[in-house]
């Protein structure tokens, strides 16, 4: 799987009529978790537990000072003999990377990004699963589970909750509105850490249909891109009675034999027409053009959606 790309020209198929309202119950106040609690969090397999526990971010300041101080200990290797990328990427670049890193970026900006979307984790199969839970104030809102890619996180995403949540503000109608649902991957973010193996697409894909029900959610509808594309492809394959439709921006549909010889150069198989060959010879294209604006089309009866995501402008 490469990292993940912006989001593309979208492939939607929601299934019936957008005109599902979900309450939930108000949470308790929130805890704020440090980044060790949370690290403790994630190193041990949490006894079951359905409650939905609030969740916010403080990360120490000398575990930020600590990692600025890591970043300016860099020993960096020799300057590359090339004057271009084919030897990898240019020292210069890194090297500015790591200035960014230690004299612009900002976390706090971020955490307090973070912390003014609804957190909460809840544990499932045994293990923490962190999310956003922000709801739309439109009554007939669509709820909506939204999983990110690799190498990303939630983050990402942020820029995209409050077009969908509150559309009349965006130039929509209220009739555009969903609720959002955000989770971390296992291993990701703030999410706990499996401790074995077996969380593959399958098993997160059922863990999200668990969340959204335990949320109160008896219909929703999903999108993904990247990894998260994959587990909302499978969550269509295993086609639960609360899933309406799906939506990838990566779309898994190459058979597995193309994908091995693209991925890895390989042979391709010799029974390909010369119109399939064609369409392998354009698979790095097809990678380029992910970085397009998205359109969420109309489909059997849903409103159309436009917004500009801005996952491909530089993150908070």
């Amino acid at each position: 799987m490469t990292p993940s790309h912006a989001l593309s020209t979208f492939a939607l198929c929601f299934l019936t009529p957008h005109t599902y309202a979900q309450t939930m119950t108000a949470p308790t106040p929130p805890q704020t978790l440090s980044s060790t609690k949370v690290s403790t969090m994630k190193s041990k397999t949490a006894v079951e537990n359905s409650a939905i526990r609030p969740f916010s971010v403080n990360i120490p300041e000398n575990q930020l000072l600590d990692l600025k101080r890591r970043v300016r200990a860099t020993r960096w290797p020799e300057k590359e003999t090339v004057g271009d990328e084919s030897q990898g990427v240019r020292l210069a670049t890194i090297q500015a990377l790591a200035r960014y890193w230690v004299t612009e970026y900002d976390w706090r900006r971020v955490e307090s990004k973070l912390n003014s979307y609804p957190q909460f984790v809840t544990n499932i199969d045994g293990l923490d699963i962190h999310f956003i839970h922000v709801r739309s104030k439109e009554k007939n809102a669509m709820p909506l589970i939204i999983t990110h890619g690799w190498p990303g996180s939630v983050i990402e995403l942020l820029k995209i909750i409050d077009p969908l949540t509150n559309p009349t503000a965006f130039g929509g109608n209220a009739s555009d509105a969903f609720d959002v649902v955000i989770p971390s991957l296992p291993g990701y973010g703030f999410s706990g850490k499996p401790t074995e193996t077996g969380w593959d697409p399958p098993h997160i894909a059922r863990a999200w249909v668990t969340l959204m029900k335990r949320l109160g959610y008896n219909k929703f509808v999903a999108q993904g891109g990247d990894w998260g594309a994959m587990v909302t492809d499978v969550m269509g394959t295993q086609a639960p009675p609360e899933l309406l439709g799906i939506h990838l921006n990566w779309v898994f549909a190459v058979p597995p034999d193309i994908d091995k010889a693209i991925q890895t150069g390989g042979v391709l198989p010799s029974d390909l027409g010369a119109d399939e060959r064609h369409g392998v010879s354009l698979a790095p294209q097809a990678v380029a053009e992910t970085c397009r604006p998205c359109r969420w089309r109309d489909f059997r009866g849903l409103p159309q959606h436009r917004f500009d995501l801005g996952i491909s402008q530089r993150f908070p």
